[in-house]
């Protein structure tokens, strides 16, 4: 980790509990409506600091839900380390900050009129409207594959009952058996999330069915701090992961529920337990309301996160387009502070400044073995790209510090950071 990394986990430490850098800790200006769809890291986050930088706003967040469940430590879940109900969030720190929690789905939205309709009926209108829907799932991007057959192939991607699915099957696995993952082309939430998944599944195969193997059939040939978990892999499972690249047949062309298989350019491969992570795109009312481009998600203005295809909403969260910025919690949870203050500056009749983005991706390979990723960004005529010199992964090789295991508790602390600064 070099001088300049540890300087950044400090500063986002920091930033996490203060809001964005330059945020007024109390913005003036006139009252106005804000509706907030989606309550995850990014709508909360845009709900809360909102909120806390004009009290005098009227702060109101959709979300279909009770309660919010992480995909972030999903993974642990699957692997036995954490419960479910550890990922698992109220709204009531919302609702004491004074923001309203309407539960209900959102179905279509007048962006003329300035109105969020939900399923129920009802109407909501905004002066400022966000839209956090997340991703969904394609499931007609892999031939063969549906919501049905996510039932005996789960793709474990949107954390809940199919974490639960995926951790059962792997409990009923036969020691010797070959635990099959499909890892998606870019862009996807959660960049890492498919080779976090295999280290920790191989952790608990290691512990619990050594002989089992594991198999990645990946569309792409590179992947999220690649070196560091292939390195990993090596020291801690050796010769149980086989990692598959696109360019080597890695691509999965179908799959067939009921013969439990797998046909790649790599060649027809049988699993006892098949996760399959589909294609994404923005969530679906990003697509009713016409935010969306051709590519299926939501063009931005860089500097505010405001939609590019309607005037007064905000995109923010995974559904964005956001240059070099991954789609994943940490960012999220940034772009939310950015959108809090572009909308209280623009309620006041003010300039934004300057954005502060950044993101900070913590994995564990085993309980005590982390690795991590960090970046800063900054916006120019290209849009958002990642800042030179800034940020950093993971020391390659160990010293006597411990690193691992030291990036193992900095991925615990992480959680209970962002998780406290979003709905606690």
């Amino acid at each position: 980790m070099t001088t300049t990394r540890r300087s950044l986990l400090k500063t986002a430490g920091a930033a996490a509990g203060l809001g964005v850098i330059g945020m007024p800790a109390l913005a003036q200006g006139a009252a106005g409506k804000i509706v907030i769809v989606g309550a995850g890291f990014g709508g909360a986050t845009t709900a809360r600091y909102v909120k806390r930088a004009n009290p005098a706003l009227d702060v109101t967040v959709i979300e279909r839900d009770d309660r919010y469940v992480t995909c972030p430590f999903s993974n642990y879940v699957i692997a036995g380390f954490r419960k479910l109900d550890d990922l698992t969030h109220s709204f009531d720190g919302l609702r004491k900050a004074g923001i309203k929690v309407v539960k209900g789905e959102a179905t279509a939205i007048d962006t003329a009129a300035r109105s969020v309709s939900l399923g129920d009926g009802s109407k909501h209108v905004y002066d400022r409207l966000v839209v956090s829907p997340g991703v969904d799932l394609s499931f007609t991007g892999v031939p063969g594959y549906s919501e049905a057959a996510a039932e005996k192939m789960p793709h474990a991607w949107k954390a809940g009952p199919q974490t639960l699915l995926l951790r059962r099957q792997l409990e009923a696995m036969p020691d010797g058996g070959t635990f099959i993952l499909c890892a998606p082309a870019n862009p996807f939430r959660c960049p890492p999330g498919p080779y976090e998944r295999v280290s920790v599944v191989a952790w608990y195969l290691k512990t619990n069915k050594p002989k089992s193997k594991i198999l990645v059939l990946d569309a792409k040939d590179v992947f999220s701090k690649q070196g560091l978990f292939q390195a990993a892999w090596e020291s801690e499972f050796p010769g149980m992961v086989t990692w598959i690249a696109g360019k080597d047949g890695g691509k999965v062309e179908s799959v067939d529920p009921a013969s439990m298989t797998v046909k790649s350019g790599f060649g027809s491969e049988t699993g006892a337990v098949i996760n399959v992570i589909p294609p994404q795109r923005a969530g679906a009312i990003a697509h009713a309301a016409g935010l969306v481009g051709d590519n299926g998600w939501c063009p931005v203005d860089p500097m505010t996160f405001a939609s590019t295809k309607a005037a007064n909403v905000y995109v923010v969260g995974d559904a964005a387009v956001a240059g070099a910025m991954p789609k994943s919690g940490s960012s999220a949870n940034t772009q939310g502070k950015v959108v809090a203050a572009a909308i209280v500056a623009s309620l006041a009749g003010r300039t934004p400044g300057a954005p502060a983005l950044f993101n900070i991706c913590y994995s564990l390979v085993t309980p005590e073995y982390g690795i991590s990723t960090t970046d800063v960004y900054q916006v120019s005529d290209k849009g958002i790209t990642t800042t030179p010199s800034a940020g950093g992964v993971s020391v390659k090789t160990p010293t006597t510090l411990n690193e691992r295991k030291l990036e193992a508790e900095y991925t615990v602390n992480w959680y209970k950071s962002i998780t406290s600064d979003v709905w606690a």
